[in-house]
């Protein structure tokens, strides 16, 4: 989970970013002008910013440069506009944006480039810890870092949830590591929402009360992953 300062003075288009984020498990924080950003920012510093070009105060790119300037821009920076020209787009990824969604913002847009901008700070991060370690002699009969944390098989067998799956049986997944960490967090989701409107004989309601989920975004989430409710209702019953 990733914490994401979505930035925006449209207050339509936060509430759609963070409720798609949110789906996605992230945690979002909102502003809709430069100073709650500013604000935000100070207060816990965010992995990844989406921040709108056009604003009333401050305008993105000034607060792009603003933390550029101040050595703040130590997260990746995703600009968003549904009226910036070229000319800006470039400006804004020269002071050190990270990429450029054009708004309306299509769904795999976002999340490919929310990827990508998590997966950059990741490594931004890992890097200088990595190479400020100093490698030492392993004392006698203690294992070295390197034999810990060696990757073993990509292969791991994952137990889901205490109770029988739909299907009677205690299921055991087996999800390899090789996998893109999307396609891997829908299988085990697929499973774990299969499980509980198993349990609930496909309650909708009992299911987003169990699962913590609003109605619809628990409609939306099946429905992305395929998930047909009234098949598991037989079953279960």
């Amino acid at each position: 989970m990733a914490n994401i300062l979505v930035v925006d003075d449209e207050m339509g288009i936060r509430e759609l970013l963070s409720e798609i984020l949110s789906d996605e498990g992230h945690a979002v924080q909102l502003a809709e002008n430069a100073q709650q950003a500013r604000e935000a920012r100070a207060a816990d510093a965010p992995d990844l910013v989406l921040l709108d070009i056009w604003m009333p105060d401050t305008d993105g790119v000034t607060l792009l440069k603003e933390w550029q300037r101040d050595g703040l821009l130590t997260m990746p920076v995703i600009m968003m506009s549904g009226h910036a020209t070229i000319d800006t787009a470039v400006e804004a990824t020269r002071i050190g944006a990270l990429n450029f969604l054009e708004k309306p913002i299509a769904l795999q847009k976002l999340l490919k480039a929310v990827q990508q901008g998590l997966t950059r700070a990741q490594e931004t991060v890992r890097a200088p810890v990595l190479a400020a370690r100093p490698s030492l002699p392993p004392e006698e009969g203690v294992p070295s870092a390197a034999a810990i944390f060696t990757p073993q098989p990509a292969q791991v067998a994952v137990r889901v949830g205490a109770l029988p799956l739909p299907n009677g049986d205690n299921h055991f997944l087996n999800l390899s590591f090789d996998l893109p960490l999307r396609e891997a967090r829908d299988a085990f989701e697929r499973l774990y929402f299969e499980h509980h409107l198993g349990r609930e004989g496909g309650s909708m309601t009992r299911v987003a009360e169990k699962t913590g989920l609003e109605r619809t975004h628990l409609y939306r989430k099946l429905k992305q992953l395929g998930v047909e409710p009234g098949k598991l209702a037989k079953k279960g019953g």
